[in-house]
């Protein structure tokens, strides 16, 4: 008869918050498996011995649902359904000796770049051979790229350079190879992400390099499709402009968070710009880039947001018709320079501004969309549930925008193929349409 001590460890990882955090989650999943340890993500079957949690710290909501998380393995240890328990990530990062006296059901807390100490754990050593090789957790046909690390950025609400430190840019020659390694398993869109990715390659090259790196990964075989997400507004690279325009497999789409639409506040946030350099920067990437789609992110309630500085945001989202937008509530976050500020805008406000802002955003989305109807878009083809196919054209990143939604019942894709979608009827937010 087995005895608990001669059982095999199986390591489930839990991922919390963003793109970047799962990318960590599934080379910390490469490692352990090529260390020879069986290891899943997001197991639903709870037959793990070991779980490892990968935090997000960024807002409270996601500290909320981060702690929470930790509180519910915690509980399952002490019930002796786990045998061990570690944390990681940004969280971790952020309140390692609170969270240590807090909850002493964790075994070890781990930094965001501690990975190999966290191998350690497991007897296991960081493998340098699988740099450049990830199992990806996401639908095999898209893969996140992060193509740097930590953010040298001083944004007055941000805590992101606390936790994930100053900017690191990962070298092309590295990229190009965990692209090529992606392709030869299926993947066919590559999302490049960062903290700061128009700041890419000052560190390493000199400047910034964002062009060299989108022509480079262009050239990959196999990848059909790449998209640009999380790119500062403030030193923008123009001459990646020219290669997006050129490049058919560079997606018409870019992510350029603006956090603002009032000067006065984008001073008070120290993103190093202005409304009218905005403004300007809106107009000429579109002019570049015929037909891109952008995204942004904006904030409400910002310490010293003024009745008059919300109006000019509104009047900016009127003017500048996003394609994409969300927006969040201001959280006063520890340590930042914001901090320093009096947190003076009531949550009740920040949420009503959130909400018209969000209005304001349904009625131009739903009025870009239903001028899509008629036309015809190359979609790729994400999932199908409940008698739909769910597919994005180049426009959409995945879980954060419009979906195309094609009867099932009625027409047969392929899951993570490509797909010429005549779009037939739209709302604010999706688009149905049928193959021609």
């Amino acid at each position: 008869m087995k005895t608990k001590g001669l059982k095999k460890d199986k390591v489930n990882i839990v991922t919390l918050g963003c793109s970047k955090n799962l990318v960590d989650s599934e080379v910390m999943l490469t490692q352990l498996r090529g260390n020879g340890i069986k290891t899943t993500h997001e197991s639903k079957k709870d037959n793990a011995n070991i779980v490892i949690v990968n935090t997000c710290g960024f807002i409270d909501n996601a500290k909320q649902e981060s702690i929470d998380t930790i509180l519910r393995y915690a509980d399952a240890k002490d019930d002796g359904e786990i045998d061990k328990l570690y944390v990681t990530g940004c969280l971790s990062q952020r309140y390692k000796d609170d969270l240590e006296t807090e909850i002493p059901q964790v075994d070890a807390f781990f930094g965001t770049m501690e990975l190999p100490a966290l191998l350690k754990k497991f007897k296991a050593d960081y493998k340098h051979e699988l740099v450049g090789e990830r199992i990806i957790t996401t639908s095999n046909h898209y893969a996140y790229l992060k193509i740097s690390e930590g953010c040298d950025r001083p944004c007055s609400f941000c805590a992101i350079p606390l936790m994930r430190g100053g900017h690191k840019s990962r070298p092309i020659e590295e990229l190009v190879l965990e692209a090529k390694n992606l392709a030869r398993n299926g993947t066919k869109e590559l999302l490049l992400i960062a903290q700061d990715s128009t700041y890419y390659g000052l560190d390493i090259y000199k400047k910034r390099n964002l062009a060299e790196l989108l022509e480079r990964l262009s050239d990959v075989e196999g990848i059909e499709w790449i998209r640009l997400h999380y790119a500062f507004p403030t030193g923008f690279p123009m001459d990646a402009l020219k290669v997006m325009a050129e490049r058919d497999n560079i997606c018409s789409y870019i992510d350029i968070p603006l956090q603002h639409g009032s000067t006065k506040m984008l001073k008070l946030m120290r993103r190093g710009t202005t409304r009218e350099k905005t403004e300007a920067l809106i107009e000429e990437i579109r002019a570049k880039v015929p037909g891109i789609a952008i995204r942004t992110t904006l904030i409400a309630g910002h310490p010293g947001e003024t009745e008059e500085d919300f109006n000019d945001m509104v009047d900016f989202v009127k003017k500048m018709r996003f394609d994409r937008l969300g927006i969040f509530n201001y959280s006063h976050e520890e340590n930042t320079h914001a901090y320093s500020y009096v947190d003076d805008v009531p949550d009740e406000v920040k949420q009503e501004r959130a909400n018209i802002v969000m209005g304001i955003q349904e009625e131009i989305s739903n009025e870009i969309n239903q001028e899509k109807i008629g036309k015809t878009f190359k979609t790729l083809i994400d999932r199908k549930e409940s008698g739909n196919y769910y597919g994005r054209t180049e426009h959409d990143s995945p879980e954060v925008d419009n979906e195309v939604i094609i009867d099932a019942k009625k027409h047969h894709l392929r899951i993570g193929d490509f797909a010429n979608i005549k779009i037939t009827d739209a709302t604010e937010f999706d688009l149905y349409g049928e193959p021609v």
